[in-house]
Protein backbone atom coordinates (compact mmCIF):
# COMPACT_ATOMS: atom_id res chain seq x y z
CA UNK A 1 0.00 0.00 0.00
CA UNK A 2 1.22 3.40 -0.92
CA UNK A 3 2.19 5.79 1.92
CA UNK A 4 0.26 8.16 0.68
CA UNK A 5 -2.92 6.27 1.05
CA UNK A 6 -1.68 4.91 5.04
CA UNK A 7 -1.00 8.76 6.05
CA UNK A 8 -4.79 9.58 4.82
CA UNK A 9 -6.27 6.64 7.23
CA UNK A 10 -4.53 8.51 10.28
CA UNK A 11 -5.92 11.62 8.56
CA UNK A 12 -2.44 13.16 6.97
CA UNK A 13 -3.36 14.18 3.04
CA UNK A 14 0.21 14.54 1.45
CA UNK A 15 0.88 15.31 -2.09
CA UNK A 16 4.01 13.28 -2.82
CA UNK A 17 4.77 9.90 -1.32
CA UNK A 18 6.87 9.29 1.72
CA UNK A 19 10.31 7.79 1.74
CA UNK A 20 10.49 5.44 4.89
CA UNK A 21 12.93 6.37 7.55
CA UNK A 22 13.83 2.77 7.99
CA UNK A 23 15.16 0.71 5.35
CA UNK A 24 13.49 -2.60 6.57
CA UNK A 25 9.90 -1.42 7.16
CA UNK A 26 7.62 1.43 6.56
CA UNK A 27 8.14 3.85 8.92
CA UNK A 28 7.13 7.18 8.27
CA UNK A 29 8.02 10.77 10.06
CA UNK A 30 5.13 13.59 9.12
CA UNK A 31 5.66 17.07 11.41
CA UNK A 32 5.92 15.44 14.78
CA UNK A 33 4.64 11.91 14.25
CA UNK A 34 5.69 8.66 13.37
CA UNK A 35 3.58 6.36 11.73
CA UNK A 36 4.84 2.44 11.19
CA UNK A 37 3.50 -0.72 11.09
CA UNK A 38 2.99 -2.80 13.95
CA UNK A 39 1.60 -5.90 14.87
CA UNK A 40 -0.94 -7.81 13.14
CA UNK A 41 -3.67 -8.58 13.81
CA UNK A 42 -5.72 -6.01 15.26
CA UNK A 43 -6.02 -7.85 18.61
CA UNK A 44 -2.16 -7.97 18.74
CA UNK A 45 -1.57 -4.89 18.29
CA UNK A 46 -4.18 -3.44 21.09
CA UNK A 47 -2.68 -5.48 23.43
CA UNK A 48 0.49 -4.52 22.67
CA UNK A 49 -0.78 -0.83 23.14
CA UNK A 50 -2.76 -2.10 26.75
CA UNK A 51 0.83 -3.05 27.46
CA UNK A 52 2.50 -0.14 26.82
CA UNK A 53 -0.16 2.04 28.06
CA UNK A 54 0.32 0.44 31.58
CA UNK A 55 3.80 0.64 31.46
CA UNK A 56 3.88 4.41 31.00
CA UNK A 57 1.49 4.68 33.83
CA UNK A 58 4.04 2.72 35.90
CA UNK A 59 6.33 5.98 35.11
CA UNK A 60 8.40 3.85 32.42
CA UNK A 61 9.21 6.63 29.31
CA UNK A 62 7.53 4.89 26.47
CA UNK A 63 5.78 5.70 23.52
CA UNK A 64 2.41 5.53 23.43
CA UNK A 65 -0.60 6.12 20.64
CA UNK A 66 -1.41 10.14 20.03
CA UNK A 67 -4.70 11.19 19.90
CA UNK A 68 -6.18 10.75 16.40
CA UNK A 69 -9.39 11.45 14.79
CA UNK A 70 -9.42 7.63 13.78
CA UNK A 71 -8.85 4.68 15.32
CA UNK A 72 -4.95 4.13 16.41
CA UNK A 73 -3.78 1.20 15.46
CA UNK A 74 -5.30 0.21 12.69
CA UNK A 75 -5.90 -2.37 10.37
CA UNK A 76 -5.36 -1.57 6.76
CA UNK A 77 -5.44 -4.06 3.86
CA UNK A 78 -3.53 -7.30 5.82
CA UNK A 79 -1.44 -5.14 8.20
CA UNK A 80 -1.26 -3.01 11.51
CA UNK A 81 -0.58 0.67 11.70
CA UNK A 82 0.15 2.65 14.88
CA UNK A 83 1.03 6.69 15.12
CA UNK A 84 3.09 7.81 17.85
CA UNK A 85 4.74 11.51 18.97
CA UNK A 86 7.84 11.72 17.52
CA UNK A 87 10.19 12.04 20.53
CA UNK A 88 13.35 14.97 20.79
CA UNK A 89 16.58 13.89 21.85
CA UNK A 90 19.78 12.07 21.35
CA UNK A 91 20.74 9.61 19.75
CA UNK A 92 23.04 6.60 22.08
CA UNK A 93 27.25 7.56 21.67
CA UNK A 94 27.77 4.49 23.59
CA UNK A 95 29.16 6.67 27.08
CA UNK A 96 29.20 4.37 30.40
CA UNK A 97 26.37 6.44 31.81
CA UNK A 98 24.01 5.62 28.94
CA UNK A 99 25.31 1.89 28.94
CA UNK A 100 24.21 2.09 32.62
CA UNK A 101 20.80 4.16 32.19
CA UNK A 102 19.67 1.43 29.30
CA UNK A 103 20.59 -1.36 31.70
CA UNK A 104 18.54 0.12 34.35
CA UNK A 105 15.65 0.96 32.19
CA UNK A 106 15.08 -2.87 30.90
CA UNK A 107 15.42 -3.65 34.63
CA UNK A 108 12.61 -1.69 35.63
CA UNK A 109 10.87 -3.08 32.59
CA UNK A 110 10.93 -6.57 33.70
CA UNK A 111 10.22 -5.93 36.92
CA UNK A 112 7.23 -3.96 36.26
CA UNK A 113 5.97 -7.71 34.33
CA UNK A 114 2.90 -10.03 35.40
CA UNK A 115 3.71 -13.29 35.85
CA UNK A 116 1.21 -15.30 33.25
CA UNK A 117 1.39 -13.09 30.23
CA UNK A 118 -1.72 -10.69 31.39
CA UNK A 119 -1.55 -8.28 28.13
CA UNK A 120 -1.68 -11.29 25.76
CA UNK A 121 1.53 -11.23 24.00
CA UNK A 122 2.83 -13.09 21.61
CA UNK A 123 4.55 -15.84 23.11
CA UNK A 124 8.24 -16.75 21.53
CA UNK A 125 8.21 -20.48 20.31
CA UNK A 126 11.68 -20.62 18.23
CA UNK A 127 12.30 -23.54 19.61
CA UNK A 128 12.25 -25.76 16.31
CA UNK A 129 15.70 -25.30 14.17
CA UNK A 130 17.13 -28.11 11.77
CA UNK A 131 20.43 -28.71 11.11
CA UNK A 132 20.58 -28.60 7.35
CA UNK A 133 19.50 -24.81 7.66
CA UNK A 134 22.07 -23.98 9.60
CA UNK A 135 24.70 -25.87 6.79
CA UNK A 136 22.31 -23.47 4.12
CA UNK A 137 23.05 -20.31 6.29
CA UNK A 138 26.39 -20.69 7.26
CA UNK A 139 27.69 -21.71 3.45
CA UNK A 140 25.79 -18.29 2.84
CA UNK A 141 27.89 -16.58 5.68
CA UNK A 142 31.08 -18.71 4.42
CA UNK A 143 30.52 -16.65 0.96
CA UNK A 144 30.21 -13.23 2.48
CA UNK A 145 32.88 -13.83 4.35
CA UNK A 146 35.47 -15.07 1.45
CA UNK A 147 33.86 -12.25 -0.69
CA UNK A 148 34.41 -9.68 1.38
CA UNK A 149 37.67 -11.16 3.16
CA UNK A 150 36.19 -10.66 6.63
CA UNK A 151 38.27 -12.64 9.41
CA UNK A 152 35.20 -15.19 10.82
CA UNK A 153 36.39 -18.84 11.93
CA UNK A 154 33.52 -20.50 9.99
CA UNK A 155 33.83 -23.98 10.76
CA UNK A 156 34.14 -23.05 14.78
CA UNK A 157 30.93 -20.78 13.97
CA UNK A 158 29.36 -23.32 12.18
CA UNK A 159 29.89 -26.32 15.25
CA UNK A 160 29.12 -24.09 18.01
CA UNK A 161 25.51 -23.45 15.56
CA UNK A 162 24.81 -27.37 15.19
CA UNK A 163 25.50 -27.80 18.87
CA UNK A 164 22.55 -24.66 19.96
CA UNK A 165 20.64 -27.27 17.80
CA UNK A 166 20.91 -30.10 19.69
CA UNK A 167 20.07 -28.19 23.05
CA UNK A 168 17.18 -26.15 22.09
CA UNK A 169 14.76 -28.97 23.16
CA UNK A 170 16.93 -28.83 26.89
CA UNK A 171 16.77 -24.88 26.66
CA UNK A 172 12.91 -24.94 25.62
CA UNK A 173 12.37 -27.15 28.79
CA UNK A 174 14.63 -25.52 31.22
CA UNK A 175 12.74 -22.88 34.53
CA UNK A 176 13.59 -19.90 33.14
CA UNK A 177 11.74 -16.82 34.20
CA UNK A 178 9.20 -15.61 31.34
CA UNK A 179 8.44 -11.70 31.24
CA UNK A 180 6.60 -9.23 28.88
CA UNK A 181 9.19 -7.42 27.62
CA UNK A 182 9.28 -4.57 24.50
CA UNK A 183 12.17 -6.85 23.10
CA UNK A 184 14.59 -5.97 20.10
CA UNK A 185 15.76 -3.85 22.96
CA UNK A 186 18.70 -2.07 20.95
CA UNK A 187 20.18 1.66 21.16
CA UNK A 188 18.51 2.52 18.10
CA UNK A 189 15.07 1.64 19.66
CA UNK A 190 16.16 4.31 22.56
CA UNK A 191 16.25 8.33 22.50
CA UNK A 192 18.29 9.80 24.73
CA UNK A 193 17.17 12.81 27.07
CA UNK A 194 18.23 12.69 31.00
CA UNK A 195 17.32 9.24 30.54
CA UNK A 196 16.31 6.62 27.84
CA UNK A 197 13.03 7.15 26.30
CA UNK A 198 11.53 3.53 24.68
CA UNK A 199 10.47 4.59 21.19
CA UNK A 200 9.61 1.37 19.10
CA UNK A 201 7.71 -1.47 21.89
CA UNK A 202 6.26 -3.25 18.88
CA UNK A 203 8.12 -6.25 19.21
CA UNK A 204 6.77 -6.37 22.72
CA UNK A 205 6.80 -10.50 23.48
CA UNK A 206 6.20 -13.01 26.37
CA UNK A 207 9.88 -14.24 26.52
CA UNK A 208 12.51 -15.83 28.48
CA UNK A 209 14.06 -12.81 30.52
CA UNK A 210 17.75 -14.07 29.90
CA UNK A 211 16.73 -14.16 25.94
CA UNK A 212 15.67 -10.36 26.33
CA UNK A 213 19.23 -9.71 28.04
CA UNK A 214 21.13 -12.03 25.46
CA UNK A 215 19.67 -9.45 22.66
CA UNK A 216 21.11 -6.53 24.42
CA UNK A 217 24.89 -8.21 24.39
CA UNK A 218 24.34 -9.44 20.84
CA UNK A 219 23.24 -6.42 19.24
CA UNK A 220 22.50 -3.66 20.92
CA UNK A 221 24.93 -1.50 18.48
CA UNK A 222 23.21 -2.56 15.68
CA UNK A 223 22.04 -0.72 12.94
CA UNK A 224 22.98 2.60 14.20
CA UNK A 225 25.82 5.10 13.03
CA UNK A 226 26.27 6.68 16.44
CA UNK A 227 27.00 3.71 18.18
CA UNK A 228 30.30 1.44 18.42
CA UNK A 229 30.83 -1.09 15.18
CA UNK A 230 31.25 -4.01 18.17
CA UNK A 231 29.61 -5.39 21.11
CA UNK A 232 30.20 -4.47 24.91
CA UNK A 233 33.28 -4.80 26.00
CA UNK A 234 33.34 -6.95 29.24
CA UNK A 235 33.72 -3.84 31.02
CA UNK A 236 30.84 -2.04 29.37
CA UNK A 237 28.75 -5.60 30.04
CA UNK A 238 29.15 -5.41 33.68
CA UNK A 239 27.64 -1.88 33.27
CA UNK A 240 24.76 -2.62 31.37
CA UNK A 241 24.43 -5.38 33.97
CA UNK A 242 25.08 -2.46 36.93
CA UNK A 243 22.19 -0.76 35.42
CA UNK A 244 20.06 -3.78 35.10
CA UNK A 245 20.94 -5.30 38.71
CA UNK A 246 19.61 -2.47 40.35
CA UNK A 247 15.88 -3.95 39.37
CA UNK A 248 16.13 -7.95 39.13
CA UNK A 249 18.03 -11.00 40.12
CA UNK A 250 18.09 -14.06 37.91
CA UNK A 251 17.93 -17.11 38.99
CA UNK A 252 20.80 -19.84 39.46
CA UNK A 253 18.96 -21.79 36.89
CA UNK A 254 18.94 -18.60 34.53
CA UNK A 255 23.18 -17.91 35.32
CA UNK A 256 23.76 -21.67 34.51
CA UNK A 257 21.93 -21.70 31.41
CA UNK A 258 23.25 -18.58 29.92
CA UNK A 259 25.76 -19.65 27.67
CA UNK A 260 23.32 -22.12 25.90
CA UNK A 261 20.82 -18.73 25.68
CA UNK A 262 23.49 -16.62 23.91
CA UNK A 263 23.94 -19.56 21.56
CA UNK A 264 20.75 -19.45 21.18
CA UNK A 265 19.91 -16.16 20.55
CA UNK A 266 22.48 -16.16 18.11
CA UNK A 267 20.87 -18.96 16.42
CA UNK A 268 17.56 -17.28 16.38
CA UNK A 269 18.34 -13.59 15.87
CA UNK A 270 21.70 -12.99 14.44
CA UNK A 271 22.39 -16.21 11.99
CA UNK A 272 19.77 -15.18 9.80
CA UNK A 273 20.69 -11.73 9.58
CA UNK A 274 24.47 -12.87 8.83
CA UNK A 275 23.26 -14.53 5.87
CA UNK A 276 20.08 -12.68 4.38
CA UNK A 277 21.26 -9.55 4.02
CA UNK A 278 24.51 -9.09 1.43
CA UNK A 279 23.72 -5.55 1.40
CA UNK A 280 25.25 -5.15 5.26
CA UNK A 281 28.54 -7.00 4.26
CA UNK A 282 29.07 -4.01 1.72
CA UNK A 283 29.28 -1.50 4.63
CA UNK A 284 32.27 -1.89 6.88
CA UNK A 285 30.59 -1.09 9.86
CA UNK A 286 28.59 -3.70 9.67
CA UNK A 287 31.38 -6.19 8.66
CA UNK A 288 32.82 -4.81 11.72
CA UNK A 289 30.01 -5.81 14.21
CA UNK A 290 29.55 -9.19 12.33
CA UNK A 291 33.17 -10.65 13.15
CA UNK A 292 32.66 -8.77 16.73
CA UNK A 293 29.57 -10.19 17.41
CA UNK A 294 30.99 -13.79 16.80
CA UNK A 295 34.30 -13.25 19.01
CA UNK A 296 31.52 -12.37 21.52
CA UNK A 297 29.99 -15.34 21.15
CA UNK A 298 33.56 -17.50 20.91
CA UNK A 299 34.66 -15.46 24.32
CA UNK A 300 31.12 -15.98 25.81
CA UNK A 301 32.95 -16.58 29.40
CA UNK A 302 34.18 -12.79 29.36
CA UNK A 303 30.30 -11.99 29.17
CA UNK A 304 28.77 -13.84 32.45
CA UNK A 305 25.98 -12.39 34.25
Amino acid sequence: MSSKAILKEFGFNVAEEQKSIYPFSPVYKLHNYIIKKTQYPLERARNLVRYTTYLKEKGIPVVTPVNVNTCNPKQIDDACYICYPFINGSNYQGTEKEIIRAGELLGRIHALSSSKNTFGLSEYDVFDFYHHEVDNDMQKISNFVSSYQVNIPIQKLKELLHMAVENQETLKNTSLKWVETPHDYKANNLVFQNNPVLIDPDNAKWIPRTFDLALVLLLFHNELSSAPNRTFTPKEWKLFLEGYSKHQTLTNVEIKAWEETVLHVFLDEVMWLMAEVEEDWERKEQRDLFVSVTETLFHIKDYSV
